[in-house]
């Protein structure tokens, strides 16, 4: 039997509205959700459906308009800003489409950096072997520019599971990235999920890709339409 602490998320009747009080505009709608600590979980469905303002909310960067969010034992829906970002930080890895590597930093200055910031010690040397585990150790003083897509995506991949976070989430992981180039990222990603112990949930059109998880759960305006076990 599962108790809530075999949960890295339960949420409860999670909504949100945007736009101004006089005239909001709800896109979730009361959502339920458990997600079991280890696992791998796909959210598909149509643009608008909600996929990534759920991800937001479940992540910490935006705040539900009601019910609760609890994620890795923390009620997210109790916490101010500050105490959010102290939260996410270490918690929570994101790994998005277009990458978002800081420009002026090298693929290891890019995945240390974080880790500090999360209090590690011993940053520079775990960047390293997270980018070693992920292929590019060769490439470790090279600047976002100095790598193709796939390469940069290796790196977002490494920042976000450095810190061994309980929860990493990925929007769109492959979307910039040709077919072959990637199946081959999200091979890594699984990996390295599996080897950090972390919760995944993936955003993805790719109906391959939510295959390999072990949910499947569907979105519709702002509902679950659907929740398959694999």
């Amino acid at each position: 039997m599962q108790t809530d602490a075999d949960m890295v998320i339960a949420a409860r009747d999670v909504r949100l509205s945007l736009g101004n009080s006089a005239a909001p505009t709800a896109i979730l709608k009361g959502i339920d959700l458990a997600v079991t600590r280890e696992t791998s979980v796909a959210l598909l469905g149509p643009s608008g459906s909600g996929k990534s303002s759920l991800m937001a909310v479940l992540s910490g960067l935006e705040r539900a308009s009601g019910g609760q969010v609890i994620v890795d034992g923390l009620d997210f829906s109790a916490l101010d800003e500050d105490a959010l970002a102290r939260a996410r930080r270490g918690r929570i890895g994101i790994v998005l489409q277009a990458f978002h590597l800081l420009p002026t930093m090298t693929a290891r200055e890019n995945v240390a950096v974080p880790m500090e910031l999360a209090g590690h010690a011993d940053a520079f040397a775990r960047a390293e072997a997270e980018l070693v585990a992920v292929g590019l150790g060769h490439r470790l003083d090279h600047y976002p520019a100095q790598l193709s897509g796939g390469e940069q995506q290796r790196v977002a991949i490494a920042r976000a599971l450095g810190p061994r976070p309980a929860l990493v989430f990925a929007d769109e992981p492959t979307g910039n990235l040709d077919a072959a180039t990637g199946r081959t990222i999200m091979d890594m990603m699984f990996a390295r999920r599996a080897a950090a112990r972390a919760t995944l949930i993936v955003i993805t059109h790719d109906a391959a890709l939510a295959e390999r998880c072990d949910r499947i759960i569907t979105l519709a305006d702002g509902r679950i339409a659907e929740d398959r076990q694999r």
